[in-house]
């Protein structure tokens, strides 16, 4: 595929709250919504309240006019089901009389604007020069802070760096919905109906446990939460109390979010002393086989064909393979797949395994590409 789908910048908050969007090159801002129905990797339901069934209130019909009176009456069930779910009634009284009906998070669902892009032309955007400098002050600013976030958890602080600023904009950009409501209004909308109540149900429980309060739970319009724009449910498996009050605030709290998005790539296999990848030249005539190819079904697949396409760099060095400047490549015993984004139209990326951990939070090649250059570019600054 030569090509990429990039969405309005309504969504561009949500960049990485999914880590199942599609491998193909589709921009990670429209992906986190289009893998919401199959629960993604990285938000899978958490035992407890939340992660009972959510099949309890009628679905709405697809083809019903949705609206503020539909939606009134959709929310009164979901505080009946709330109730028998055992949440405290004040705590119910007031998550359900501040719920009110965003339009434009259905409009935003069912079909943004799109245009089409490459990787060579969404990489100088999405890691922009004023991104790269803030990128670099950011981490000068915070580095003492990063460094101890570095070694507790084995992530090097460019990452974090990196992850924060193209999810939220260094905390800037986080999203002004209320999260419940902006949660009830995409299961009304009925498109996920059951992922997006399983969130809600679990963004109550946050609630309950005391990490933040109602009026500061702000986030996109598809419910994705704070510096990090963790979903409900990655907040519940990856959030850390990084600064030990108590609390994992991932919306106010820096030191909170630097730990948070560390525990994640943590949990999800990150190898300390190993990088993402690097852009790689490919000899004349080479077999494109060994790529892996671009639109898998799901994770599970996707995995498959990396398996397939793994090689040691010994190995790629005998088939031809060099660094982007013509070089050799490293003489380490580290193994990689062949990734190219944009087919035999585009660059090529020799893929390490934190590559994976990278894919798992967003299964877009895009999205990991620019994660990978914009942390290379602070290492580099």
């Amino acid at each position: 595929m030569f090509r990429i789908l990039l969405v309005s910048s309504m969504a561009l908050t949500l960049a990485a709250c999914s880590s199942n969007a599609a491998d193909s090159p589709v921009s990670p801002a429209k992906t986190a919504v289009s893998a919401a129905g199959s629960a993604a990797t990285h938000t899978k339901p958490i035992p407890g309240k939340a992660a009972a069934s959510a099949k309890t209130v009628t679905a709405m019909s697809t083809d019903q006019v949705k609206d503020e009176a539909g939606f009134k009456l959709y929310a009164a069930k979901l505080q009946q089901e709330a109730a028998q779910r055992g949440y405290p009634k004040p705590l119910l009284d007031q998550v359900f009389a501040s719920l009110s009906f965003h339009p434009r998070a259905v409009v935003a669902d069912k079909g943004q604007p799109e245009f089409v892009e490459t990787l060579d032309t969404y990489l100088p955007k999405r890691v922009s020069k004023q991104r790269i400098d803030m990128a670099r002050q950011m981490y000068q600013q915070h580095r003492a802070e990063l460094a101890r976030v570095e070694k507790k958890y084995g992530v090097p602080a460019r990452f974090i760096v990196s992850l924060w600023g193209l999810e939220s904009a260094f905390g800037r950009i986080t999203g002004n919905f209320s999260v419940p409501s902006a949660l009830a209004t995409m299961a009304y909308d009925g498109r996920r109906e059951d992922f997006f109540k399983t969130e809600f149900f679990l963004a109550l429980d946050i609630l309950s446990e005391g990490h933040i309060e109602l009026a500061q739970m702000k986030g996109s319009w598809a419910g994705a939460m704070g510096h990090t724009q963790f979903m409900p449910s990655s907040f519940m498996k990856y959030a850390q109390d990084g600064d030990g009050d108590g609390h994992k605030d991932i919306w106010t709290n820096r030191s909170d979010a630097f730990a948070s998005i560390a525990n994640y790539l943590k949990i999800e296999g990150w190898q300390p002393g190993l990088t993402w990848g690097r852009q790689v030249q490919l000899p004349k005539n080479f077999d494109y086989s060994l790529v892996i190819p671009t639109g898998s079904k799901d994770r599970a697949q996707w995995l498959q064909w990396w398996q397939k396409s793994e090689r040691s760099l010994a190995a790629w060095q005998k088939l031809g393979v060099r660094t982007a400047d013509g070089k050799t490549l490293p003489k380490r015993a580290v193994n990689a797949a062949l990734v190219m984004p944009d087919n035999k139209d585009g660059r090529a990326y020799l893929a390490y395994h934190n590559y994976q951990t990278l894919m798992h939070w967003n299964r877009s090649y895009y999205f990991v590409s620019s994660v990978g250059y914009l942390a290379d570019l602070i290492d580099n600054g």
